[in-house]
């Protein structure tokens, strides 16, 4: 950044730097929830359980938007959200969320949605005091520039970004991640299934019935996207390790990562609305893995890898592999991620974490255990 760039950003930041107020000590937090979709539906039902418990009046809901409306109120009865939405005649806008906002308490931002618009706001809202909880990974696992500005606008507004749900639906990576450096460890290698979707097709596929049957049942299930392209690409675990990378420590840039997709050229040239009826270009090229795989007794996993030297270079490559059967990572069931972490403290037997890596209920559980640390 050139003297008067930075100049220019210092200037930007302290313009958006949270002005002194006074804060009931009371006071419940102010939040924003952005995304009605399946995980910000789960985020609702999940608040309106806390009515009447230990957690009630913790959080107040001021504000629910999604990409048409938005609903805006002292207080949103969390029951009530879904409908208020639905009757407002308010058009959505990210301008007015800080507006909403506004008032005695902490104030966080709830982004449930996978907008690109939505992860352009993260650093603003921060350098303004404004916590933000997300499950999307574009915030974190695109570019170097963004990833650092979240980080300088969190210590630069005193506020935090609550991660834990953008790899591994809320297990604790991230955070083991963080406090193994805390402790003064040091990380030498990450590797995992990352892939909620890429979990259940390998777990699955037993090299009898075509690979390009169980992606539509996977797809009709909703364990993939619409376009089942952008889970068998790759793409979505590159981003998750470069923000387990990140987390770890090492400022991976995306192009330092190699992926090996699964999508065939033939098939990855297609529309949308063409790929259905070319799945089966998937069929041959995984028998013929499985089938090599089988024969020394091994399993098929769709992994990520972060490699870390003593020289300090680092490697990272996502992709599938032939594990052992007694590999660490070859087991696992469902939808479930597992990830086994090497450091200082576990050389020869790594740590291995392993859960529920999809799912609207606990990634919704995972943002809003986010949202109690950070008002705590």
């Amino acid at each position: 950044m050139n003297v008067a760039a930075g100049v220019a950003h210092s200037e930007t930041l302290r313009a958006l730097a949270p002005q002194p107020q006074a804060r009931a000590a009371n006071a419940s937090a102010r939040v924003a929830l952005l995304g009605t979709g399946t995980v910000g539906s789960a985020v609702i039902a999940r608040l309106a359980g806390w009515r009447g418990g230990a957690l009630d009046g913790r959080v107040s809901l001021v504000h629910v938007a999604n990409s048409r409306r938005a609903a805006v109120a002292d207080a949103i009865a969390p029951e009530q959200a879904v409908a208020a939405l639905a009757e407002s005649t308010r058009a959505s806008s990210l301008d007015e969320v800080a507006s909403a906002l506004h008032g005695d308490g902490a104030r966080v931002v709830i982004d449930a949605t996978a907008s690109e618009a939505v992860a352009e706001r993260h650093a603003q809202w921060l350098a303004q005091g404004i916590h933000v909880v997300t499950a999307c990974k574009i915030g974190q696992g695109t570019t170097l520039a963004r990833w650092r500005a979240i980080r300088e606008a969190c210590a630069y507004g005193g506020s935090g970004y609550g991660d834990s749900a953008t790899v591994g639906a809320g297990l604790p990576l991230l955070r083991s991640l963080r406090e193994l450096q805390a402790g003064g460890d040091r990380i030498h290698a990450i590797a995992g299934v990352l892939s909620g979707s890429l979990a259940w097709l390998f777990n699955h596929y037993d090299g009898m019935r075509p690979f390009s049957a169980l992606v539509r049942q996977a797809r009709d299930a909703g364990y993939t996207e619409p376009d089942p392209r952008d889970d068998l690409s790759g793409e979505d675990v590159r981003r998750k390790l470069l923000i387990l990378a990140r987390a770890a420590g090492v400022a991976l840039d995306a192009s330092e990562v190699e992926v090996a997709s699964l999508v065939p050229p033939e098939l990855a040239i297609l529309s949308k609305d063409s790929v259905d009826a070319a799945l089966p270009a998937l069929d041959g090229p995984l028998r013929e893995r499985y089938a090599a795989a089988y024969k020394d007794g091994a399993k098929l996993r769709f992994l990520a890898r972060l490699e870390r030297g003593e020289d300090g270079k680092v490697s990272a490559k996502v992709g599938l592999e032939s594990l052992p059967g007694d590999h660490p990572l070859a087991g696992g069931a469902g939808t479930d991620n597992k990830v086994a972490i090497w450091s200082d403290r576990y050389r020869a037997q790594p740590l291995v974490i392993q859960g529920p890596g999809a799912g609207a209920e606990v990634t919704a559980a995972g943002l809003l255990d986010d949202v109690l640390r950070l008002i705590s």
